[in-house]
């Protein structure tokens, strides 16, 4: 059955690079953030075993900055997440679980700190910015508060380095995961981060300024032709296979960081100015009754998970699938979901109601890759 067409209109915004990608043949968009997303060229399988072999550029502006400058930056970033954000250094890029009042999720960004006074919260899908602007209004903190011109260009495939170095030079080599530095192109000096939304290895790059945008794809698709550079997009099969979540999929406000596994990532006794502190050590107290899990579903490729799908054991409630799709490598259907603390163990059997019928599953130890 085919899909209904994406109007595109002044509401769902282009990108810096919108013209490049049309041209590159895309086939398919999301929308995340009132912008256009990417996500097929060739086919979905075709796209997936490039992503893992090659090398792709990835139009990702929808990945929108929400910038802090000012005096009250530093304490406003803490106000905001369970993590510890006293110790963080100039040039490092944080995942940050950022929550309201009640220990919910808001979002997932990564967080860039620029300067003592100055950070870059790169959001997931949803509308942070007016959180984190209300904040500022509400506790008359000297902040500015507001979204820049920065539209991130994504570089993932094991021979991103080779690509990179041919346009940023050898020290991007150098940089450390989840680490910055500032490298010239042009004439302009840009934030290049090794990061992505995949676990091909790779880079972000922080395009500052729409005018950028086109001369960056050109010359990173000239020095890649002997690569094989290809543009792309996030893949849905590798990011679940991964184990990467998707904000608004995986998890929302009805989840705390701990029921997403993000646990690790929060140091809650510590972060003292953090809204959501005193609900989320209760939570820590009591420990959470359901977490994010990757499953094993048994059976042909599934359709795609549009609204989550039960979990049972024995007829029991036992969760929800939040995210499925075919692994082409792994040739079953890879999943996540939020799993009951009874039948959380790897191992343990469930059974998914799925669109096209009831499946069973198994309950992974860990992600796929």
């Amino acid at each position: 059955m085919s899909m209904p067409l994406l109007s595109r209109s002044r509401r769902v915004r282009p990108t810096p690079f919108s013209k490049r990608v049309d041209a590159a043949g895309v086939k398919a968009y999301s929308v995340y953030n009132h912008m256009l997303l990417p996500t097929v060229f060739e086919s979905a399988e075709a796209d997936y075993h490039h992503l893992k072999r090659h090398v792709q550029v990835w139009d990702v502006s929808c990945e929108r900055q929400v910038e802090l400058a000012g005096a009250d930056a530093a304490r406003l970033v803490q106000m905001l997440t369970p993590r510890d954000f006293s110790k963080v250094a100039v040039g490092q890029c944080l995942y940050t679980p950022m929550v309201d009042e009640t220990g919910g999720m808001l979002n997932d960004p990564v967080t860039l700190k620029l300067d003592e006074d100055r950070y870059w919260v790169s959001i997931a899908d949803s509308d942070l910015l007016f959180w984190v602007k209300g904040l500022a209004q509400g506790m008359a903190l000297d902040v500015a508060v507001f979204e820049p011109d920065v539209s991130p260009l994504a570089v993932q495939g094991p021979r991103s380095d080779d690509l990179m170095a041919r346009v940023f030079g050898e020290a991007v080599r150098g940089i450390r995961f989840f680490r910055y530095e500032l490298l010239p192109f042009q004439g302009h000096d840009f934030v290049v981060a090794r990061s992505g939304y995949s676990k091909q290895g790779g880079f972000e790059i922080y395009v500052d300024g729409t005018e950028r945008g086109e001369p960056l794809w050109d010359a990173l698709m000239s020095a890649g032709e002997d690569l094989d550079v290809r543009a792309g997009g996030p893949s849905a099969t590798e990011r679940i296979e991964a184990g990467l979540l998707s904000y608004g999929n995986d998890m929302t406000l009805d989840n705390t960081p701990h029921e997403c596994g993000l646990g690790r990532f929060c140091q809650t006794a510590d972060a003292v100015d953090c809204v959501g502190r005193d609900a989320l050590l209760t939570v820590i107290a009591e420990g959470p009754q359901r977490q994010i899990r990757s499953l094993a579903i048994e059976g042909e490729a599934v359709p795609p998970c549009i609204e989550p799908w039960p979990v049972t054991v024995n007829g029991e409630h036992a969760g929800q699938v939040t995210s499925a799709a075919w692994s082409f490598d792994f040739e079953c259907n890879a999943a996540l979901g939020m799993i009951e603390h009874e039948y959380w163990e790897p191992g343990t059997q469930i059974m998914v109601d799925a669109p096209d019928g009831q499946r069973v599953a198994k309950v992974m130890a860990g992600a796929f890759i």
